[in-house]
């Protein structure tokens, strides 16, 4: 059969030959990868959260699709019959097309890895400072090592032709003068990637940091190579460059962990009874389940002519339930001395002396 086989492909003109065998090369390259998304499919474990083979499918199924085809392309280009002239034209597209479908394949994998390690260090913790850690350096990581796939897969693309690496050779004796001339030209650039290779590592802020900078309160919400997006409050997005964090000074209030303190002041007569205020003040707290139950405390803190100044202190586990907490007690507080101690509230008192002169006048 083989023999018939054989015999009735020499009678086939070239291009239909051509043809079918890149057909056949394709028809097998997607053939392979539809059995393989239905055997690592079936694998899978039903109603759970994270699926790596999911991850698996989803970030490399498209660039398999090109590389299988391309990589058994490559191989049945021997086979095929074409004019002496044209088999290098063809291997180097083919080669050109393999390669970059193989660097898809790296930055698939690459996002794959980072799937996994984000399921494994999830952020939505109330302590989660170790997460908040990993995914910084996980995030600096991933973007660094997708542009090194990049500049290495166009390296080797463009050395693979023999006029660049002429070109080359010719180009190292300009080398240094150049890497001078681009190193002054790209200070900045460089400073940001340099203070982008001290934030990831050092760490003076985090992804889902909560800082206060340019005096706006905000959450990190992306660190790339050269600038950061801070995520303010009211839904405005503060981007700052890199270096910013090293140069200047700024707020960290989770920077060892997202328990924090809050203050509320208040300003009373001085006949308000404090031993009663500080009672209240506890049993509020007692009473919300936003108090962590790690501090508690009310104080007179100065004095004026006319009012005290009363200091209640109260922690909380993150800074969002710290300012929730803080506004409960502002409320409540105000509500309890307006209703049982109103006479307490700031007044300006004024005393009437009656003038004997004027009098007897």
């Amino acid at each position: 059969m083989w023999n018939q086989f054989t015999a009735y492909a020499d009678h086939l003109p070239n291009l239909l030959w051509n043809l079918m065998l890149a057909g056949i090369a394709v028809v097998i390259g997607w053939l392979i990868k539809f059995l393989l998304s239905i055997f690592l499919r079936r694998s899978v474990q039903p109603h759970h959260e994270f699926s790596l083979v999911h991850s698996i499918l989803f970030r490399l199924g498209k660039a398999f699709n090109y590389f299988l085809p391309l990589l058994l392309l490559n191989m049945a280009l021997p086979l095929m019959r074409v004019n002496p002239v044209l088999v290098p034209v063809m291997s180097k597209l083919a080669e050109i097309a393999l390669t970059l479908s193989f660097a898809a394949l790296v930055i698939g994998i690459i996002k794959v890895l980072e799937d996994y390690v984000y399921h494994a260090y999830d952020l939505n913790k109330a302590n989660n400072l170790k997460e908040r850690k990993i995914r910084t350096q996980l995030q600096f990581i991933r973007k660094l090592s997708v542009t090194l796939v990049l500049i290495l897969t166009a390296c080797i693309i463009l050395l693979s032709f023999d006029s660049m690496r002429r070109l080359g050779t010719g180009l190292l004796t300009g080398v240094g003068v150049g890497g001078i001339i681009i190193g002054f030209a790209a200070q900045k650039s460089l400073g940001n990637l340099l203070a982008g290779f001290q934030i990831a590592f050092t760490q003076p802020i985090r992804i889902d940091d909560v800082l206060v900078v340019e005096g706006e309160w905000g959450r990190v919400e992306e660190i790339t190579l050269t600038y950061v997006v801070l995520n303010i409050w009211d839904q405005r997005k503060l981007i700052l460059p890199i270096n910013y964090f090293i140069e200047k000074p700024f707020q960290n209030w989770t920077r060892t962990g997202a328990e924090i303190l809050g203050t509320a002041f208040f300003y009373m007569d001085y006949t308000i009874p404090v031993d009663q205020l500080r009672t209240e003040f506890e049993r509020l707290l007692s009473l919300s389940p936003l108090w962590d139950k790690r501090a508690q405390a009310l104080q007179v803190t100065n004095t004026s002519e006319r009012t005290i100044e009363v200091r209640t202190l109260m922690s909380a586990a993150t800074s969002g339930a710290a300012f929730d907490l803080r506004c409960y007690i502002r409320e409540n507080l105000i509500k309890y001395v307006r209703e049982h101690h109103p006479d307490s509230l700031p007044k300006t008192r004024a005393v009437i002396e009656n003038n004997p002169a004027t009098a007897s006048a």
